[in-house]
């Protein structure tokens, strides 16, 4: 499994708890303690993915290097088509 592949089940997982939590705080018989906690974990879950977007975000756009970036900083060469003078 790659890197890619990983970050996007762990935001996979961490959508799912979200929706967990969302319904559970939807609950009218939970305790404000029950609330708090849930808002807790809501706010939890959102930081950690986050936190998984923006390092999803950063392998993605790694991937996709400019050309000079892949060549390691030296100059692409510019080429020029000649034609015979017909």
């Amino acid at each position: 499994m790659t890197e890619l592949e990983a970050l996007d089940r762990e935001i996979s997982g961490l959508k799912e708890l979200l929706r967990v939590a969302w319904k559970d705080l939807a609950n009218p018989s939970l305790t404000p303690f029950e609330r708090r906690e849930a808002r807790n974990q809501i706010n939890q879950y959102s930081t950690e993915m986050r936190r998984y977007l923006k390092a999803l975000e950063e392998k993605r756009r790694g991937s996709r290097k400019s050309p000079q970036e892949q060549l390691g900083g030296r100059s692409i060469p510019k080429f020029r088509l000649l034609s015979d003078g017909a």
